[in-house]
């Protein structure tokens, strides 16, 4: 289980200021990229749309996908070809693996945002950067990787109220300013031999499992045959035994909500009784969370305190097994799905297991810009679902959808 936990109060991280560390620091990036992620090559579409808005000195907020953990790192492209240095939000358990990567985060352009409760600090940081209109603001709108490189999960409503917080106070600026969104797209092509760089992952995990190894079985249903074994496992862990097995991965899908309900309702009975539903694992999870970790601050507890009577840590855990399986979209792999689809699919199961998951090569990452939305200083108060927050995760769907039909020269098409 990777540590997403801070069990300390809550210290804003600024990032560092200096244009020209970020700009030194960058130097390093393609072979950064090439060596720890295995992307090799890119493409920016669109830059124009981002560099109009840079000229018109509005406010820029840019929301992403977040299907890697090389987002951050790759957003380096978009600053070398604007000619601009960016701010980037990042989660405050990254500050806090090694001093080298605290140093790399700021030196970026990374400040912290507090996900497990309320961080006035990042929230005011942003709202001046957005006012000052001199860098743009890079915010991952789902909130964690997703390794679901053609799925927008559910996007927390975070980044449009700040975004609105800041047109409000530009709209009173003389003379008045704006403050624009530009969705953006990542779109990973895995570009090697599939079945050449998953048989190791696949021979290494059966051999964990005390089985023998399958090389001989269709890549799918070998893969099938592994999803089934482990979710058995977490079956036997939660149920007790596992649950009636169906043919076919949409009926491992079913059992996966299962087993997500399990593990999260009891947790809310406790932490989040008689409130409204949210929507999506992670919203749920991240509710759950920041009441937990809260609770164990205020009572003094640290990340080797003891194990708590009413079973925090436990409860921590539960969840973080809760958000690795609400990463498994439905059908998924369905039909006759990509290289890509599989790959990630192969990855998350590698990383559920041993939290530090094969790097697999080559990748080209297609970077598309959307263009700019307007933010209005006030919400639409008729919709149940914040319209600005919609309007950019749909825009965000449209354009991987876009890169799909229309892929690099020389990479499938879907």
């Amino acid at each position: 289980m990777q540590n997403l936990i801070v069990v300390k109060p809550y210290e804003f991280v600024a990032p560092n200021q200096r244009v020209w560390l970020q700009s030194l620091v960058l130097k390093f990036l393609p072979s950064y990229l090439r060596r720890n992620y295995g992307l090799a090559s890119h493409e920016i579409r669109h830059l124009d749309r981002l560099r109009d808005s840079l000229d018109a000195k509005h406010g820029i907020m840019i929301t992403a996908n977040h299907a890697r953990p090389c987002d951050p790192m790759a957003c380096g492209w978009i600053r070398i070809a604007l000619g601009s240095p960016m701010y980037c939000m990042a989660s405050w358990h990254l500050f806090h693996e090694s001093r080298f990567q605290h140093w790399l985060i700021r030196a970026c352009g990374g400040y912290s945002v507090h996900r497990e409760g309320t961080d006035a600090a990042s929230v005011n940081f942003t709202v001046k950067a957005l006012n000052n209109a001199v860098r743009p603001v890079v915010i991952f709108a789902e909130g964690a990787i997703t390794r679901s490189n053609d799925v927008v999960f559910p996007v927390p409503e975070g980044p449009a109220l700040i975004a609105r917080l800041a047109a409000r106070r530009r709209a009173k600026q003389s003379p008045p300013g704006k403050v624009v969104i530009h969705p953006v797209a990542f779109k990973y092509f895995f570009v090697g031999d599939l079945e050449k760089t998953v048989a190791p992952v696949f021979d290494r995990i059966e051999r964990r499992l005390s089985w023998q190894t399958w090389p001989n079985l269709p890549l799918l249903e070998r893969l099938g045959k592994l999803a089934n074994a482990l979710l058995c496992l977490r079956e036997l862990e939660y149920f007790g035994a596992p649950q009636a097995a169906g043919d076919g991965l949409p009926r491992i899908q079913d059992r996966i909500e299962s087993l997500i309900e399990q593990i999260i309702r009891p947790v809310e009975e406790e932490w989040a009784a008689g409130e409204p539903p949210l929507e999506g694992v992670y919203a749920r999870v991240q509710r759950l969370r920041g009441r937990i970790v809260s609770d164990m601050v205020a009572d003094g507890v640290t990340e080797d305190g003891r194990v708590t009577k009413d079973g925090r840590w436990r409860q921590l855990a539960d969840l973080y097994v809760a958000g690795q399986l609400g990463c498994y979209p439905r059908d998924y792999l369905a039909g006759d799905p990509s290289p890509e689809r599989i790959l990630e699919t192969v990855e998350k199961i590698d990383e559920d297991l041993t939290d530090d998951p094969a790097v697999h090569r080559p990748l080209h990452l297609v970077i598309q810009i959307g263009e700019a939305i307007e933010v209005s200083p006030s919400r639409d108060r008729g919709s149940k679902q914040d319209p600005l927050t919609e309007l950019y995760r749909s825009r965000i769907a449209e354009m991987l959808d876009d890169i799909n039909t229309h892929p690099p020269a020389g990479v499938h098409s879907q």
